[in-house]
């Protein structure tokens, strides 16, 4: 083949990219990036209680947005020649559909009712949920929660879907099906029309909805019809099959090919959720884990088949599926709610006065406007570096990350987050230090946690907006795990992961893995540890160990 282009699409948490690669060599030829504009004004969501919605608009108009400005960037020459799209989106993010697929939000009735849009990953409002079902899977014979690591979250698709049941009966009244965010989208662009017909992936369906082949697919019937009524006979509305991501969903449809400017010939592939398309990216090996950093973490590891054998499980994880990451392999998922989002915490709190000054001052509004962004943009840079220049001391200031509560290990989103040891000498540097500590300790607990079990982390792969913005967080990160981290090469690992699926799909290589090879554009940095810096921060893991211990045995 002497030419071929794929498009890769990742959607996070506050906006999507896509990217047009050369699927013989994985160069980037055209990039684009669409900020979700609802999402921007807080419109949906409600902090102080944990629910974060988002509208399908958001996405449809990012996905076309993006896709039209690479393929006008690239030229007609380079878009006739575009052989495959896939997608990768945050999750568990799962939206009600009607019988033709649609989100409810899509329609008057619903438009402005946050309860009939995606439910994004960070949502925490069925935590109770969560926990009846924690409950109600001891009843039974059948563990059918060991291939989620023994513990159900808010943050998955089943706790979700009965929140939403139980608080609002017109929605429930109106839901034909619940859809991950990743299985929806192929279904649109290939465009679908009978929700029955939906295809969906394994990699959501393993590692957030309980589906297993050990179970020949999902949970029956009377689990959920005895967990609560509103469940009773919703499981056989959901197909026992699902596919991996190196599988199509279809071709392009008219309407699609023609509002992206490409032909119906265009294969779409079965979506993944960003973190596994983003190990892809990043060029995962075997044992070698794969910390997608960016506002949370999600910490992929892939091992051979054979290597988790006798149905070996792992408890406390995100769940472990065949095929989830790279086919044939199993998917081992682990990751932290807050990472980044627990230094934008920081940073919106010395920010506030800035935002005052927008609202307030006597200076014209575009004026104090631009000086309060320049300022708040300097802000985590410059604790950084500051941070980085501090002595290590024992007493030093000390945090918990459990800002959005805790995913791994043991799942349980209703615990807080702390800051101890501040006296009236602690500045904002100490506690940016603090913060940044706290985290990889959490990464810390991950690994710790992977080799308890018997799993054991050969290396570090570094991806993701932190890994490559901040020197001083990775390093803090090599210290504390007495592990070099390797930092790949790539701005948009989950985008470039999911063309390489979109070339596996297209036919140009007969796996992913080959597809890695070929279009992986390798590791820029690496970070190795100090070992005086690691002695340090060894005995503040004891530390974090016991001070988490304290909060989650009082309830703090």
């Amino acid at each position: 083949m002497k030419e071929a282009y794929v498009i890769g699409v990742d959607f996070g948490t506050d906006s999507v990219r896509s990217v047009i690669v050369n699927a013989l060599n994985g160069e980037e030829v055209a990039a684009a990036v669409f900020q979700y504009p609802r999402w921007k004004q807080g419109l949906y969501c409600i902090p102080s209680k944990n629910q974060f919605r988002q509208h399908p608009l958001d996405y449809i108009e990012g996905l076309e947005a993006t896709i039209k400005d690479c393929v006008q960037k690239a030229g007609p020459a380079i878009a006739a020649l575009i052989k495959g799209i896939s997608v990768d989106t945050t999750g568990s993010t799962p939206v009600a559909v009607d019988q033709q697929g649609q989100p409810l939000a899509l329609s008057a009735e619903f438009a402005d009712n946050p309860n009939a849009m995606f439910v994004l990953w960070k949502d925490h409002t069925a935590t109770a949920e969560a926990a009846a079902i924690n409950k109600h899977a001891e009843r039974f014979e059948t563990n059918f929660l060991q291939y989620v690591g023994g513990i159900y979250s808010s943050e998955w698709y089943w706790a979700k879907l009965l929140h939403i049941f139980k608080t609002d009966e017109t929605v429930r009244k109106h839901t034909a099906s619940w859809v991950e965010h990743a299985d929806w989208l192929p279904f649109l662009l290939t465009g679908g029309n009978d929700i029955q017909l939906l295809k969906r992936g394994v990699c959501t369906a393993g590692h957030k909805a309980l589906w297993s082949e050990a179970f020949n697919g999902f949970p029956p019937n009377d689990f959920f019809a005895t967990l609560d009524p509103v469940l009773d006979g919703f499981v056989a509305h959901l197909p026992a099959t699902t596919y991996a991501a190196d599988e199509a969903a279809g071709t392009l449809c008219a309407e699609w090919a023609a509002r992206l400017g490409l032909t119906t010939d265009v294969v779409v592939g079965i979506g993944a959720m960003d973190a596994h398309m983003g190990a892809v990216g990043g060029q995962i090996e075997p044992y070698h884990l794969s910390k997608v950093m960016g506002t949370s973490t999600c910490d992929m590891l892939v091992v051979p088949a054979e290597d988790l054998s006798d149905n070996k499980t792992v408890k406390g994880i995100c769940g472990q599926v065949t095929g989830s990451v790279i086919p044939g392999m199993i998917g081992l998922e682990a990751g932290q709610s807050a990472f980044g989002d627990a230094y934008a915490w920081f940073k919106n709190v010395l920010a506030w006065p800035l935002r005052l000054l927008k609202e307030s001052s006597e200076l014209p509004e575009s004026a104090a406007g631009a000086l309060a962004d320049e300022v708040e943009s300097r802000i985590l840079p410059a604790l950084a570096a500051a941070a980085a220049a501090l002595p290590l001391e024992p007493n030093d200031p000390f945090a918990i990350d459990w800002l959005n509560g805790r995913r791994t290990p043991d799942a349980n989103q209703l615990l807080h987050g702390a800051l101890t040891g501040l006296s009236l000498g602690t500045d904002a540097p100490r506690i940016f230090k603090a913060l940044v500590e706290a985290t990889c300790f959490g990464a810390k607990a991950i690994v710790d946690r992977f080799e308890e079990e018997g799993v054991p982390i050969k290396g570090l792969i570094g991806v993701g907006g932190v890994a490559r913005k901040s020197a001083y967080i990775m390093q803090v990160m090599a210290d504390v795990m007495n592990m070099p981290i390797r930092i790949h090469r790539s701005e948009q690992t989950c985008a470039i992961g999911a063309a390489m699926f979109a070339a596996t799909v297209a036919g140009i290589y007969p796996t992913v893995e080959d597809a890695m090879t070929a279009m992986g554009q390798g590791f820029d940095k690496e970070y190795f540890p100090n070992a005086e810096r690691h002695a340090y921060y060894k005995e503040r893991m004891e530390t974090y160990k016991k001070t988490g211990a304290f909060l989650e045995h009082n309830n703090l």
